[in-house]
C-alpha cells in the first residue's frame, strides 16, 4: 500500500498529512512543491475517508529510502511501463455474504500483487497520467 495514516491535529490538510506520513514511513522528505495534486476521496473498508495525494519524487535512483520497520515490511516499485502492459493488469471479483458482488483492479508483479484500495488509487493515477493508454 501507499504511505498513509490519520491526520494529526498539526497537519493543515490532506497534503500535509501525506507528506508527513511519507517521511515517517519511508524516510523520504517530499517538498510541497513536488505535489501534483489530490485525487478524489475514497472510502476504505472501515468507513474512513482516504484522500490520495500524487507527487513527483524524481528519479527512483536518486531516492534514499529508510523504511520504518514498525510500519513497513517491504518496499517495491513498479515502472509505469510495467503497469501499462495488459498481462500485468487484471480484476478480482468479490462477493459478500449478502450476495452483493463487486470488482476491483489488480496489478501483478512477480510475487507481489497490488490490489484493494492501493490498486484503485493506482488505476485512478494511470487514468490521469496516461489517458487513452490505460
Amino acid at each position: 500500500s501507499f504511505p498513509g495514516g490519520r491526520r494529526d491535529s498539526a497537519d493543515g490538510d490532506a497534503v500535509a498529512t501525506a507528506l508527513r506520513e511519507t517521511r515517517e514511513e519511508l524516510g523520504v522528505a517530499v517538498a510541497a512543491t513536488s505535489v501534483w495534486g489530490q485525487l478524489r476521496t475514497l472510502p476504505d473498508r472501515h468507513g474512513m475517508t482516504v484522500a490520495p495525494v500524487v507527487a513527483n519524487l524524481g528519479p527512483l535512483e536518486a531516492l534514499t529510502l529508510n523504511p520504518n520497520p514498525d510500519e513497513v515490511e517491504e518496499v517495491f516499485t513498479l515502472p509505469l511501463a510495467h503497469l501499462l502492459h495488459e498481462e500485468n493488469q487484471g480484476y478480482t471479483h468479490f462477493r459478500t455474504a449478502s450476495g452483493y458482488g463487486y470488482t476491483l483492479p489488480v496489478f501483478l508483479n512477480g510475487p507481489h500483487k497490488v490490489w484493494g484500495l492501493t490498486a484503485i488509487i493506482t488505476e485512478l493515477t494511470l487514468e490521469l497520467l496516461v489517458p487513452g493508454r490505460y
